[in-house]
C-alpha cells in the first residue's frame, strides 16, 4: 500500500518564518515521495491549524504526518492528539525542529537556513515513511533511584526522594560523603557554619532506612532505559570489617 504523507511547516509568527523561506521548504516538500499535501501555516499548534490537519487527513488519506515546528519537547503531545482525533494512530507522527535547530542558531544565514530546513524536512519525510502504528502498554518500573555524587547537592536530591517514598542508593566515589563542602569553613552568602549545615544532613544520610549509602564506590556502566536500568557499580577494597569499624583511625 502506498504511504501519503502530509508535511505541514510552521512560521512559529516569525520565529521561524522571519529567517527560513517557509514558501520555499513547502514547495520542495510538495516534490518528495509520497507526499501528498504540504502546507505552511503561521501557527500550526493553533486551533485553525490542528483542524487544518485533521480535515486533510479525513480528505487525503494521509496516514503518515510530518510537522516541521518547534521542538517536540513543546508540542509533541498535541500534534499527537491533533492525528489522533482524525483517526490516525498518534505514533505515526514525525515532528522536525526547524526553530531551536535551525532559526535560532542560523538567524544571520537565511539562505543557508533554508537549505538546511529543506534537508530536515527531506529527513523527516523519509523517517515518517518507516513509521509503524504503536499502542500504550503499562509496565513496572523498578521504584528506587541511583544518586551518583554524595556531595551536598547528592546528599540532599537523596533525602528528598527518600522522603518521598523511593529507595535511594547512593554512590560516592571518596571514602567518605560531604564532597567540596565539607572542606569549607562558611557558606556563601549567609556565612553560616558550612559544618553546622552539613553534617546533620551527612548523619541523616547514613541512618535513613530507605537510604542505601555506598562510599569509595563507582559507576562502572549503565545499560538499560528511564524505569529498568541496570548498574555495574565497583565498591573499592576498605581492608576493615565494615560492620565492626567504628573509625577509630587505629588501623590506619
Amino acid at each position: 500500500m502506498t504511504t501519503k504523507i502530509g508535511v505541514y511547516i510552521c512560521h512559529c509568527g516569525l520565529n521561524i518564518a522571519g529567517v527560513v523561506n517557509v514558501q520555499k521548504v513547502t514547495e520542495n516538500a510538495k516534490t518528495l515521495p509520497d507526499v501528498v499535501v504540504a502546507r505552511h501555516y503561521a501557527y500550526t499548534c493553533s486551533d485553525p491549524g490542528q483542524r487544518m490537519i485533521e480535515d486533510d487527513i479525513r480528505q487525503y488519506g494521509i496516514d503518515r504526518v510530518v510537522i516541521a515546528a518547534c521542538s517536540p519537547r513543546m508540542h509533541e503531545e498535541t500534534f499527537r492528539e491533533t492525528v489522533a482525533r482524525a483517526g490516525l494512530n498518534p505514533y505515526l507522527l514525525e515532528i522536525v525542529n526547524l526553530r531551536e535547530h535551525v532559526s535560532w542558531v542560523h538567524s544571520e544565514d537565511p539562505e543557508k537556513a533554508t537549505e538546511k530546513a529543506m534537508d530536515l524536512v527531506r529527513m523527516g519525510v523519509e523517517r515518517a515513511r518507516l513509521l509503524e502504528p504503536l499502542q500504550k502498554k503499562k509496565v513496572s518500573v523498578e521504584k528506587s533511584v541511583l544518586v551518583i555524587g554524595g556531595g551536598i547537592a547528592g546528599i540532599q536530591a537523596a533525602l528528598d526522594i527518600a522522603n518521598a517514598g523511593l529507595d535511594v542508593v547512593l554512590v560516592e566515589k571518596s571514602p567518605t560523603i560531604g564532597g567540596k563542602m565539607a572542606l569549607l569553613d562558611k557558606t556563601f552568602p549567609t556565612l553560616d557554619c558550612s559544618a553546622c549545615i552539613l553534617t546533620p544532613k551527612m548523619t541523616e544520610v547514613a541512618r535513613h532506612p530507605r537510604i542505601k549509602l555506598l562510599t569509595y564506590a563507582e559507576v562502572e556502566s549503565v545499560s538499560g532505559y528511564v524505569g529498568n536500568y541496570e548498574v555495574t557499580i565497583l565498591k573499592k577494597a576498605r581492608y576493615v570489617d565494615e560492620d565492626k569499624c567504628k573509625g577509630c583511625g587505629v588501623c590506619a
